[in-house]
């Protein structure tokens, strides 16, 4: 009669045994039991002791009464473990349909760029830009992308050897310059390799391109003021040589002093335009992703265009198999924590789609590479943070005493290293802040794409990288994210994050004004 019948697909005892507390009574699936009956991570040995525990026989003579009775809440791995169609109004469910739009990494690249319909905020200064290789535009955009960052990189890279990077892209070097000096500078880095440096000419060309450029983005284009394209198909691939010669080869480089002013001032006037011109660096190292995977599954950084385009099906078309595949602006310049790059899986709780209404958790984990950041090694153990991914490598001999072991660190942990550090303020001033606007912006760009339905809710994991002044870039959302622990951090706060979704979602709904944990409104349309 109070409707307190639950079903629970998956490995969530801690689900079961908060709704049991509050008096519900558990309907088992038919025929199978409770189904996935081990944890997806192998190392939650005390969520697997919780979820073999004996229920008493109270709890099972219940369970047994209820077999045949409708359950009110619904709590699955997965949405399609359930025939929607077949619910009542009055059971609830923790999936929504259609969140593809926003849980798959092209469904997030693609509707984005849709933004601009629903919200004045810019993808660009949150969302590492992203293309889809199985649609032929995107593709070319990417290789147009490519090119022109590798112009933006090329004239970064002279200025960081001159020792005179504009403010916001600093990474200087001791400039040897001093007075009488010629007016041409030939800039080698430390540990050029042998052979001539190259020609005052390839400066030139990535100037006239980025040029081109900035009075496109000035619209300047539309009235005919901006030449034609100054390089043709095989005048980029020799460029791009070029470039990988100065960047990956250790080629000096050849600067005229008139070279150098123009230099700073293309660049001044970029960062103006292109909000992700700092965080991009100048190694242009994009990351390779498969469309619909999860757990960095498939995930690998790649520095050439070619090896890209191979990677991803081939170079002369796009095919079935590049269809499957995204490719992502690695975020070049991260916070790093003692020499080693991080990420944040942030939850937020979704409780309805019309009125979009999102709640966003006051706790999050952090997840450490085991090795020391390094952009001249692009291996996996220095640049993917997924716990599936880290859990196979030991952590490097030498690391930072201070770094976990178990390579996890609670937001607490964040903001006292940030403390530290002098920055006391970025946690509450811009990494949440920011983290929020950018939750909101995703799911109000996919919102008129998922199905509405009002007994639903459903919890999603985002995954967050902050780069060196802490603005937080989003790289992907995950439906149904992982509640096995990894650590003690994540033990606790997975146990949190489930108790406070109840208090949402069950608890709130019959009284407002009853606590909601550390779960906090922040959109409501």
């Amino acid at each position: 009669q109070e409707k307190k019948i639950f079903m629970v697909q998956g490995p969530y005892p801690i689900i079961r045994r908060l709704l049991r507390a509050r008096g519900w009574v558990e309907r088992k699936l038919p025929g199978t039991g409770r189904v996935g009956r081990r944890p997806e991570q192998q190392q939650g040995r005390q969520q697997e002791q919780l979820w073999e525990e004996e229920e008493d026989g109270a709890e099972e003579k219940a369970s047994r009464l209820v077999q045949d009775q409708v359950p009110y809440f619904i709590w699955t791995n997965h949405r399609s473990a359930v025939n929607c169609r077949l619910l009542r109004q009055d059971q609830v469910l923790n999936h929504y349909a259609g969140v593809g739009a926003f849980t798959t990494k092209e469904g997030l690249c693609l509707n984005l760029r849709n933004l601009h319909w629903f919200d004045q905020a810019d993808p660009n200064a949150f969302f590492p830009r992203c293309y889809r290789l199985g649609a032929a535009d995107e593709r070319q955009d990417f290789i147009e992308d490519f090119r022109l960052t590798a112009a933006r990189s090329l004239l970064k890279r002279a200025l960081e050897r001159a020792g005179d990077m504009p403010v916001g892209m600093e990474q200087p070097l001791k400039s040897s310059e001093g007075p009488g000096e010629s007016t041409s500078l030939t800039i080698m880095p430390p540990t050029a390799g042998p052979g001539p440096s190259l020609p005052p000419q390839l400066v030139e060309e990535a100037l006239q391109v980025c040029e081109q450029h900035l009075g496109s983005l000035g619209h300047q284009d539309i009235d005919g003021d901006t030449p034609s394209s100054c390089m043709i198909g095989t005048d980029w691939d020799r460029f791009l040589r070029d470039y990988y010669r100065v960047v990956h080869e250790g080629a000096g480089l050849t600067l005229s002093r008139g070279q150098r002013e123009r230099c700073q001032a293309l660049l001044q006037r970029l960062a103006e335009q292109l909000p992700q011109l700092g965080m991009e660096g100048d190694h242009n190292i994009w990351i390779l992703k498969p469309g619909a995977k999860s757990r960095g599954r498939g995930i690998v950084c790649v520095a050439r265009l070619e090896e890209v385009l191979r990677l991803a099906g081939g170079c002369m078309a796009p095919s079935a198999q590049a269809g499957k595949w995204v490719v992502q602006k690695y975020v070049e310049r991260p916070l790093l924590i003692f020499g080693t790059k991080f990420d944040i899986r942030q939850w937020f709780l979704v409780t309805d789609w019309n009125p979009l209404t999102i709640w966003f958790y006051r706790k999050s984990y952090l997840r450490f590479c085991s090795q020391s950041f390094s952009l001249h090694h692009l291996d996996s153990t220095r640049h993917l943070c997924n716990v599936s991914i880290q859990k196979q490598f030991r952590p490097e001999q030498g690391q930072h005493p201070r770094l976990p072991p178990d390579r996890i660190w609670s937001c607490c942990q964040l903001q006292a290293y940030l403390t530290q550090v002098g920055r006391a303020g970025a946690w509450h001033q811009v990494m949440v802040p920011n983290m929020k606007a950018a939750v909101v912006c995703a799911l109000r760009s996919a919102q008129d794409l998922v199905e509405s339905r009002k007994s639903s809710f459903e919890l999603y994991g985002a995954d967050f990288l902050f780069g060196e002044d802490c603005q937080p870039w989003l790289l992907e959302i995950n439906a149904s994210p992982t509640m096995a622990p990894s650590s003690a951090v994540t033990s606790r706060l997975c146990a949190s994050v489930q108790r406070d979704t109840l208090r949402v979602v069950i608890d709130h709904r019959d009284n407002p004004t009853c606590s909601t944990g550390a779960f906090e409104l922040i959109y409501k349309e």
